[in-house]
């Protein structure tokens, strides 16, 4: 059984960055999708970003391109997400996901096996 545990969440003002990181564990076989997806009360869950562990695939949702950047570090199995110029509507719980195969599809939430219980992000303006 997977297990997925975030950190890096917290408060910040209008322009500022945060680092998000998830740790995989207990992965056999190995895990070979990560990504970030994020819920605001009263809006529908946003695959906000994704990314192959053994390529350089990675995948954006328009919202955050240019200001949030996914990485990886294969032998920490963990993932991060670097959020820069955060604005007000970024505000969230930020929740890790990661699934053995190669998604098609790393911002359509059911193409993900393995969610982690979420960070919160707040942005105040």
């Amino acid at each position: 059984q997977v297990q997925l545990v975030e950190s890096g969440g917290g408060s910040v003002q209008a322009g500022g960055s945060l680092r998000l990181s998830c740790a995989a564990s207990g992965a056999n076989p190995s895990i070979n999708s990560m990504g970030w997806f994020r819920q605001a009360p009263g809006k529908e869950r946003e695959g906000v970003a994704g990314a192959y562990t053994s390529s350089g695939y990675k995948i954006y949702a328009d919202s955050v391109k240019g200001r949030f950047t996914i990485s990886r570090d294969n032998a920490k199995n963990t993932v991060y997400l670097q959020m820069n110029s955060l604005k007000p509507e970024d505000t969230a719980m930020y929740v890790c996901v990661a699934d053995q195969k190669r998604v098609l599809d790393a911002l359509d939430p059911r193409s993900f096996g393995y969610w982690g219980q979420g960070t919160q992000v707040t942005v105040s303006s």
